[in-house]
């Protein structure tokens, strides 16, 4: 493993390998700031000049720091313009933007950037450590594991509720399931509930529900409320740096999601989002009573937990890619496909075979985050100046980007469509007081989902599988305790109010 380490180190530190890491970093980090632009586009267009420059470990260290600089930069138009273009950076948006609407967006951003630092930092100290072994757990996992990951994943939506809005939730959950259904099915290649409509044969984009749930009701909100939805000056944009009592609050916090999502991206088919969903719920979860009112509102702890749990759950993601040759999510999916393009197998052979691959992607990675945090931290009051931009333009300038974006994502006129119809229905939802997280949260896992327990029930005949396979029993047991733990608390609180006032 030292031999490996040394290896690796002399291999990242050459001056190639160095501008790889820088260039990779900076395209990423710009490209994740532009909704509807992911990590997946730029990769994909990115190959062919990774392939062009001949070194494997060249082309694979400039493809990972393209992939968690755009991370990185995701979380910047969640946090300013509640504009999430990544699946990974939705659970940021949550307690970023409030905070951004409090004058806060230069703290919001610092907070970005240290907790995905640290968690990006600690995922790669994981993998170094971790790896070899974690390619065996990893094989553990089935299609009846997946499925009952999937549904704890659900069950954080008592998380994205607020006091006695569960059912609200719940509704809007079902409802994401319900559209994640649109198109073709996971049993047979037939399209189903498109109406006819040849464009919703592939089922609705995520980018344009995205759009549609959260920047577009924004725009119309800075129409139809105006008072309240102000842009801030550039007074309240200099507040960059966090406190001694904030940095002790959310030390745990990135302690916590560091390893967790790491664990979580080691899975192949969970990946950043699921680690930063689950990492959201985790922290509420536990948080006391009045942190919890928070959460929503601006809390510190709302907004470190999902981008720590995010940036390590992209390190742990590239464990079964380089030790199993299994792709952890899309985008190592595509990884994967440049690896073959290059030549190279990954698989539990690549350490022994090609040992300066894989340990100089480990190592580059290290790098990567420094220089993450190198280049964002003295942009930031540049990043948030766009806050102070005047309404007449954000409003032009958020619409721009939501239509591009949702444009983008499936290169299809009918986008625009659905983007307008969801955004409008999305809007009328949020006057009625209904959350928007869920409704996405069951749209990007019910895919998953079904996929999953289509497998299972076929493998088991039925679903049998849920008692034969005791990995997944237990983890529906955790999905079950989510659920039920929240309104146990609220419960508890409420008969401990109604004993106070007895008393009195």
């Amino acid at each position: 493993m030292l031999e490996g380490l040394l290896t690796g180190l002399q291999t990242a530190l050459s001056v190639q390998n160095l501008l790889m890491v820088i260039g990779g970093c900076l395209i990423g980090t710009f490209i994740g700031m532009l909704p509807g632009l992911g990590p997946m586009s730029i990769i994909a267009i990115m190959i062919p000049v990774a392939i062009s420059i001949g070194d494997p470990s060249a082309a694979l260290i400039l493809l990972a720091g393209v992939y968690y600089g755009a991370i990185f930069g995701g979380s910047t138009s969640s946090i300013l313009l509640n504009a999430p273009g990544v699946a990974g950076t939705v659970a940021s948006s949550f307690d970023g933007y409030p905070m951004a609407r409090k004058g806060k967006a230069g703290k919001a951003l610092t907070i970005a950037a240290i907790s995905s630092f640290a968690g990006g930092s600690i995922g790669a100290l994981l993998l170094l450590v971790f790896a070899p072994a974690l390619s065996s757990v990893a094989l553990l996992f089935h299609s009846a594991e997946y499925f009952a990951l999937m549904v704890v994943g659900l069950s954080a939506i008592a998380a994205f509720a607020g006091t006695g809005q569960v059912a609200k939730a719940l509704m809007m959950t079902l409802l994401g399931l319900i559209m994640a259904t649109v198109g073709e099915g996971a049993l047979f290649n037939l399209p189903r509930f498109t109406m006819g409509i040849m464009d919703l044969q592939s089922g609705f984009g995520f980018i344009t529900l995205a759009m549609a749930m959260f920047a577009l009701p924004e725009a119309l909100f800075l129409v139809l409320k105006p008072k309240e939805l102000g842009g801030s000056g550039d007074s309240e944009i200099k507040d960059l740096r966090i406190s001694r009592s904030e940095a002790k609050s959310i030390a745990p916090v990135i302690g916590r999601q560091s390893i967790q999502g790491f664990f979580i991206g080691v899975l192949p088919g969970a990946g950043a989002t699921i680690a930063s969903f689950l990492g959201y719920a985790v922290e509420r979860n536990i948080a006391t009573k009045e942190e919890q009112e928070e959460f929503g509102k601006g809390s510190i702890k709302g907004l470190a937990a999902p981008e720590t749990a995010n940036n390590a759950a992209c390190t742990g993601s590239f464990v079964p890619l380089l030790t199993l040759g299994i792709p952890g999510s899309g985008t190592t999916a595509i990884l994967l496909g440049a690896l073959l393009a290059l030549n190279v197998t990954p698989g539990p052979r690549l350490m022994i075979d090609e040992p300066q691959i894989f340990w100089a992607v480990i190592m580059s990675m290290f790098i990567g985050n420094l220089v993450l945090l190198i280049l964002n931290l003295p942009l930031i009051p540049y990043i948030a100046k766009v806050l102070s931009v005047p309404r007449n333009y954000l409003i032009p300038f958020i619409l721009f980007f939501t239509l591009m974006g949702a444009y983008i994502g499936q290169n299809n006129a009918t986008e625009l469509l659905l983007l307008v119809v969801f955004g409008i229905c999305a809007t009328a939802l949020k006057f009625a007081d209904y959350p928007l997280a869920p409704l996405l949260i069951g749209f990007i896992l019910g895919g998953m989902l079904e996929d999953n327990f289509s497998r299972s029930m076929q493998l088991y005949d039925g679903i049998a599988f849920i008692w034969e396979r005791p990995m997944t029993l237990g983890l529906l047991v955790i999905a079950a305790i989510l659920v039920i733990l929240p309104s146990y608390r609220a419960r508890r609180a409420r008969a401990r109010a109604e004993g106070v006032a007895d008393g009195d």
